[in-house]
């Protein structure tokens, strides 16, 4: 019997995907740098968090071979970010019954 009789595949992921992963997380990482030093006003927050979660997903997909999973690991790492939303939009919707002085 051999080893892996699991129907498990084994997907294999090249050097050269994960050197080009590596060169879009610099650029980001560049790009995050370079808009810091921009004034957006309110928005200056938001572009940094869309850039962050480019780079958290990109690092997830490949690094963490999150790409290849099936669906319920799927469902494991998408339902903390569900949770954070609601936790989010709670705190959110908090803050608007507040009375400032």
């Amino acid at each position: 019997m051999s080893e892996h009789s699991h129907s498990e595949e084994h997907h294999v992921t090249s050097y050269t995907t994960y050197f080009i992963v590596w060169v879009v997380l610099m650029i980001l990482t560049v790009t995050t740098v370079y808009i810091s030093y921009l004034d957006f006003g309110t928005f200056n927050l938001v572009i940094a968090m869309v850039v962050a979660s480019i780079k958290a997903a990109a690092v997830a997909l490949f690094f963490m071979h999150l790409k290849f999973e099936d669906k319920i690991t799927w469902l494991f790492a998408i339902f903390p970010l569900a949770l954070l939303a609601l936790l989010m939009g709670m705190t959110i919707l908090d803050t608007f019954t507040r009375i400032t002085p």
